[in-house]
């Protein structure tokens, strides 16, 4: 294949790398196709074959080196698990009445959530409550 096929290749890779969300594969193929295109411009690679096993043995072993620690560096990794473990000690609102060991709704950060009253008080609408654990959908409440 030519050398300008390959260049042109990676850059569509790339580009779409970056059109779609996710979790960064499709920048290592495309580098491989310019790495390949590169060493084919230069002619060193003279059989079809070679250009073909070249490219994904290149983009495997950058996918397989390079994409944890660049998404460590980044930190898209386990993003969710840090949002929601964050909510534990915030201060939530409840929409309406909850018994001690009951469920209902409360308020927090402008959406509003299931809610489980844990504590030994029940909690009246408009109370503000420590949310003292997560549990999925769940947030598990405490009188302040």
């Amino acid at each position: 294949m030519a050398w300008w096929l390959w260049i042109t290749a990676g850059v569509v890779l790339a580009a779409l790398e970056l059109a779609t969300p996710g979790g960064i594969f499709m920048i290592f193929f495309g580098v491989a196709a310019i790495v390949v295109g590169g060493v084919e411009m230069f002619g060193l690679l003279q059989q079809a074959w070679m250009q073909w096993l070249l490219f994904p043995v290149l983009a495997l072993l950058a996918l397989k080196l390079f994409r944890r620690p660049l998404l460590d560096r980044m930190q898209l990794h386990d993003r969710g698990k840090d949002d929601v473990d964050s909510l534990v000690g915030a201060v939530a609102v409840t929409a309406g009445p909850i018994r001690p060991g009951g469920h209902g709704q409360a308020e927090l950060r402008g959406t509003t959530w299931s809610a489980r009253n844990v504590g030994d008080m029940p909690l009246s609408a408009g109370q503000r409550c420590r949310v003292v654990a997560v549990d999925g959908l769940m947030l598990n409440l405490r009188s302040e």
